[in-house]
């Protein structure tokens, strides 16, 4: 068994980023492939690696490492040896669609609906929820310039 599977704080994304991914997201989830595919356009290929960032985002917390009385226990372990390869499947999935924006936002919401809902409910208002959790630390790594006349 692996003696310490923590991983790195990740850096915090920038606001105008996490809303770009979470706009994508959230219209592929409402089946509006035409917004979905207008924020693809307007971002460019950048809209892949936003994705993977939300997603690390989403699943790492997840499925990290937890104890059992202060110990790691074997389904700790499991739990994030998954979360690190969906990861990898969509970060080096080279050819596969599950590593373009679709496949990456698909399963964004098939994880959210599956394990991060109860009885698969309102997806939506979980990536909302999701969306503003992930601004918070957002705004505050990238605090708005102010600008006075």
């Amino acid at each position: 068994m692996p003696k310490n599977t923590v991983t790195a704080p990740l850096a915090p994304m920038k606001p105008d980023d996490v809303a770009t991914a979470f706009a994508y997201i959230r219209s592929m989830q409402a089946g509006d492939i035409d917004t979905a595919g207008a924020v693809a356009n307007d971002t460019g290929p950048e809209i892949r690696r936003l994705l993977r960032n939300v997603a690390a985002r989403i699943f790492v917390p997840i499925t990290a490492v937890d104890d059992h009385d202060g110990e790691p226990c074997a389904h700790s372990f499991l739990a994030a040896a998954l979360g690190r390869l969906l990861l990898d499947v969509l970060c080096h999935g080279d050819g596969a669609c599950l590593a373009f924006p679709p496949g990456i936002a698909q399963t964004i919401i098939r994880f959210t609906e599956i394990i991060l809902t109860e009885d698969h409910g309102d997806v939506a208002d979980v990536l909302r929820q999701l969306e503003a959790a992930g601004m918070k630390p957002a705004m505050e790594a990238h605090p708005a310039r102010r600008t006075t006349a």
